[in-house]
């Protein structure tokens, strides 16, 4: 007979709202010389001149970044499985953000939407965090950068590194809130049954 799979989070405690921000600031905080200088590096490639610095070391350290992003996201969570985390955000992140690239025509949509997939994985989510909220929070981000980078490029490049882990995060808090309101309403309709 086959083993129930048992949730790491079982009889854990939720993480506090203030740790899951700290997690979130501090990865994001992380996130930003490493966009910066992937940015740079593609700036470099697209100017195609030889006075352009070369694009290679932006790109290189830009792309070394991420991983300690997401390594530092599921630490400071307190992911149950932090590691595993990580190297799941990783490979999710490159799943979705090429992609994603390839379609939109441009590299700052395919980095919100790689960088919302993998923190997805790297952040904890507790018993009311729905994956499916965090993907729609994800897909919404990344569809208000591909229309700003062609309505308002200077304020898509400004607020791109705040968006995908910030989107979870506030995705994470409305799940909450519902969750919340469901054993409220429970809470109620059985004080409310019994005489």
């Amino acid at each position: 007979m086959p083993r129930a799979r048992r949730s790491p989070l079982a009889g854990a405690e939720p993480l506090a709202p203030r740790k899951k921000w700290r997690a979130i600031l501090l990865a994001t905080l992380l996130l930003v010389p490493g966009y910066w200088s992937l940015m740079a590096g593609l700036v470099s490639v697209a100017l195609d001149q030889d006075s352009a610095p070369a694009a290679g070391p932006f790109i290189a350290f830009g792309l070394a970044l991420v991983p300690f992003v997401f390594v530092a996201l599921a630490f400071l969570s307190e992911h149950p499985r932090a590691p595993g985390a990580a190297v799941r955000a990783m490979g999710l992140s490159l799943l979705v953000g090429v992609p994603v690239s390839a379609i939109a025509g441009d590299a700052v949509t395919g980095l919100v939407a790689g960088l919302g997939a993998g923190g997805i994985a790297a952040l904890r989510a507790d018993a009311d965090h729905r994956w499916r909220a965090r993907a729609l929070a994800v897909l919404a981000v990344t569809a208000c950068v591909f229309l700003l980078v062609r309505v308002a490029p200077e304020v898509a490049l400004l607020l791109t590194p705040t968006l995908p882990f910030t989107s979870i995060g506030v995705a994470d808090h409305l799940s909450e809130r519902r969750g919340e309101r469901e054993r409220q309403a429970q809470s109620q309709a059985g004080s409310s049954a019994s005489p």
